[in-house]
């Protein structure tokens, strides 16, 4: 079993290495393929790379630190500090998100009336995905790629809460037995 999950782990921190590994030469290659969709002059293509690099990065370390625990304490759950380091990322993304918004409509306004629609649908796909990614690491998994989440799936008819958010909310439990434990000595 464990083996099982370390495996899992690995893929998935893995995966998101080389996601974040390539998207970087692909942006570069559709830039070159098709100049005329101006990607590399839209701030809004740049916010949103970043984003989801970032984002991707998050994960990658997140499903990291759950291998090397495994590995050293024979455990997965994420270190404490880890969910504090990334709950103070979950913070810094929506921020932005909501900047990336605002880069969208400066840069319909910097370009009207000569707008590259294709490269703002592109940026607008990029920005959309990190979004997804952020809600899939955040909240909700959105991501069923193994038999035992899809039968969960199936079984009960709703999305999984992400395995980021369920860190947090044991992070709280924590804060608050803390809290009691303080104020009863």
């Amino acid at each position: 079993m464990k083996k099982t999950i370390e495996d899992r782990l690995t893929y998935l921190y893995k995966g998101e290495l080389f996601s974040i590994i390539g998207f970087i030469p692909i942006s570069g290659l559709v830039q070159y393929t098709f100049p005329e969709l101006h990607l590399f002059a839209l701030s809004s293509f740049w916010v949103s790379l970043i984003l989801l690099e970032l984002l991707l990065l998050q994960g990658s370390y997140y499903w990291y630190s759950k291998r090397e625990q495994l590995k050293r304490e024979n455990s997965s759950i994420t270190p404490v500090h880890v969910v504090r380091r990334l709950h103070r990322f979950q913070k810094i993304n929506g921020g932005i998100i909501v900047l990336a918004v605002m880069v969208f409509a400066v840069d319909v306004w910097r370009w009207h009336p000569d707008y590259p629609v294709n490269g703002l649908k592109v940026s607008g796909f990029l920005f959309v995905f990190a979004v997804l990614e952020y809600i899939n690491y955040f909240y909700l998994q959105l991501s069923y790629d193994n038999r035992s989440d899809v039968q969960y799936l199936v079984r009960n008819k709703k999305l999984k809460r992400s395995s980021m958010w369920k860190d947090f909310q044991r992070i709280k439990k924590i804060n608050l037995y803390s809290k009691e434990k303080g104020e009863m000595e």
